[in-house]
């Protein structure tokens, strides 16, 4: 307060009322005039005494004044360290002030959404009516290690079971949607690899809409990979065009064709294209595509070039593989192949109210469904029992940031902007 009348020289400043004042530096001259505004704790984001001052926005004047403020004893902020104060001030929990971080760096209007939904507490409310559960759960747990020869209704174990189920299966759902969370949040990467000319560059102009990768007849064109972002049902992807997979002594196509094979170790999903028109399953060359591609990473075997051959653009299940035939030159099935690639994701796409999720929380809620699958397992050995629940409640805590590392929230609020 008394840094707000130095700098405004006022000597009344009344909370939560706009003043309309010159700001003054250390030798009384006017710097600026602008709007001073006094929130008082713990009515203020940070939950403590915050004066704001909102000047015009030359970055000279603001300098200036931030100046005159740190010879009168303040310091500039570090990265994120408003949201941290609030969080540790009991105004935000940690998924809120991460949800900030997201709101700011959202590409899309659902992941906006997404973030604000996060921010406003509804993801934070799904981890605390499932955490209020496992407390309830672990009070009946220990009452019963407590008073094992009580003939009381409340120990018997086989409400111990039936709590154990209903958990499992809220914990189930919310894994779900936090899924859909991470995979608005992180998007992924789309890499479309082939041999040359079966038209990958072509794919890549029709699903951005732009032309942004040349196409020629000539094979070998695209010699690095080239990355664009595109949104699919509000889901940002990086979609990557590769160098064709060929033998070759072009020196600089072969270092393209080793990026194509370090894009696919990096990929969250391969967009397999081939051209209809030839007969690729016994193509050495694809074999060998085919190969380096891990296991793990989902295909799409995408067949090009329906419009030579006057075929219909469909979607197709052979050998649990899912095969979509295309016309990247006449943008034919495009949109059936942005729906499989949300599939392959496992994205949702009916669920319009996806709030943000980070990979921290995913992983922290299967680890807790890991400790209920093993309480249930073992629900008749009330030791063991008491252990796991206790280790699913600790880390859904975590999420929220009732229980978590001083480490953690280190890397949490460094990658926020200075001052936020």
């Amino acid at each position: 307060m008394e840094l707000a009348r130095q700098i405004s020289h006022k000597k009344k400043i009344t909370p939560r009322y706009a003043i309309y004042t010159n700001f003054y530096n250390s030798t009384n001259n006017v710097i600026d005039n602008g709007i001073l505004l006094y929130f008082p704790a713990p009515n203020s984001f940070t939950g403590e005494d915050v004066i704001e001052c909102q000047t015009h926005g030359s970055p000279v004047v603001l300098q200036m004044l931030l100046n005159v403020c740190c010879e009168l004893g303040c310091r500039l902020a570090e990265p994120g360290e408003f949201t941290k104060r609030a969080y540790l001030n009991g105004k935000i929990d940690l998924v809120q002030a991460e949800s900030i971080i997201d709101l700011i760096n959202a590409e899309s209007e659902a992941m906006a959404r997404g973030a604000m939904l996060s921010l406003q507490g509804t993801f934070s409310k799904y981890i605390k009516d499932v955490s209020a559960q496992l407390i309830n759960l672990r009070v009946f747990i220990e009452a019963s290690l407590d008073f094992p020869d009580e003939d009381i209704e409340f120990i018997h174990h086989a409400k111990i079971k039936d709590k154990l189920q209903v958990l499992q299966n809220d914990m189930n759902r919310l894994l779900v949607n936090a899924k859909d969370g991470v995979i608005l949040n992180n998007g992924a990467k789309v890499v479309i690899v082939g041999k040359p000319n079966v038209g990958k560059s072509s794919l890549l102009n029709a699903m951005t809409q732009e032309d942004t990768a040349i196409v020629t007849s000539i094979p070998g064109t695209t010699r690095d990979t080239i990355k664009e972002k595109i949104t699919i049902s509000g889901v940002v992807f990086n979609l990557i065009d590769t160098a064709g997979i060929r033998h070759t002594d072009d020196e600089v196509e072969k270092i393209g064709i080793n990026r194509t094979f370090d894009a696919i170790l990096t990929a969250d999903i391969c967009l397999v294209l081939s051209d209809i028109s030839q007969d690729i399953i016994e193509d050495a060359y694809y074999q060998e595509l085919l190969d380096k591609i891990p296991s793990h990473i989902p295909r799409i075997f995408v067949h090009n070039k329906i419009d030579i051959i006057n075929e219909p653009c469909e979607v197709k299940e052979i050998d649990t593989q899912k095969h979509i035939y295309i016309s990247a030159k006449k943008a034919l099935g495009v949109d059936l192949l942005q729906r499989e690639i949300l599939n392959a994701m496992g994205y949702n796409q009916n669920n319009n109210e996806v709030f943000t999720a980070r990979t921290r929380h995913l992983d922290a809620i299967k680890r807790s469904v890991l400790h209920l699958n093993n309480a249930f397992t073992n629900w008749q050995q009330l030791e063991i029992l008491a252990e796991e629940v206790r280790y699913a409640h600790n880390e859904l805590s975590a999420i929220t940031g009732e229980f978590t590392p001083d480490d953690l929230l280190g890397e949490i609020f460094m990658n926020f902007c200075i001052g936020k």
